[in-house]
């Protein structure tokens, strides 16, 4: 049998690929989070009824089923093939963050609006006396729940880097991809997949110190603040 660090230097060619649609998927979740926080926040008509549809779709349906319904969907429609939006979604990293960040953002909203909604009303109340606008006093409320929300968004940043893994589903070559390719040359199951996940393993514990850190310096600065 090969010896399990053989594997390393391949699997780690997929890395860069893992944390670039994890970023990208991050940074769209993030967005879109912001956004449908804001509109639940201003109770903005319609709207705000849509946005509660979204999070139920986006978070009551697998991330595997919402990967293949973005990637092969729009394949379906010959007037999308015709768009110009083809010449994205026939990407299937584009199609991988798209639905990475749809999926994160349908969690992260929950999580803002629940650390909102702990924020003691008289501090809404102190931003409109002010005189500030939605996004402004939005602004001011994510501060003060920031303390809550880190340790639960550090979880989310876990539960989509390791939902990355799912892009090797559409043939993207990231951790799992090259895994999968050289368990289908090798079959040294164990070794292969082992030594991916304890690459899985070392990114997550990585996030997990640095979150601690954001965490610990927040705190000072709500201290001090």
């Amino acid at each position: 049998m090969t010896n399990w660090l053989d594997y390393l230097p391949t699997l780690l060619q997929g890395v860069k690929i893992t944390l670039s649609i994890t970023g990208a998927g991050l940074l769209l979740g993030l967005v879109i989070a912001l956004v449908l926080t804001w509109i639940l926040e201003r109770r903005v008509p319609v709207l705000a009824q849509l946005t509660e549809g979204y999070l139920l779709l986006l978070t009551g349906t697998p991330l595997l089923v919402q990967i293949f319904l973005v990637y092969y969907g729009p394949a379906q429609f010959d007037w999308m093939k015709n768009s110009w939006a083809w010449t994205y979604f026939r990407e299937p990293m584009f199609c991988a963050i798209l639905a990475l960040g749809m999926n994160a953002g349908a969690y992260t909203c929950r999580l803002f609006k629940g650390a909102l909604d702990a924020v003691p009303r008289g501090e809404t109340l102190a931003c409109q006396a002010l005189g500030m606008n939605g996004w402004q006093t939005l602004s001011v409320k994510l501060r003060h729940a920031g303390r809550r929300v880190i340790p639960a968004y550090s979880n989310e940043v876990v539960l989509v880097l390791k939902g990355s893994s799912l892009a090797s589903t559409i043939s993207i070559m990231e951790i799992m991809g090259l895994a999968q390719r050289l368990n289908g040359q090798t079959y040294d199951t164990l070794a292969v997949f082992g030594m991916a996940g304890a690459i899985y393993l070392a990114l997550n514990g990585l996030l997990t110190f640095l979150f601690r850190l954001l965490e610990r310096r927040a705190l000072v600065f709500q201290t001090q603040g």
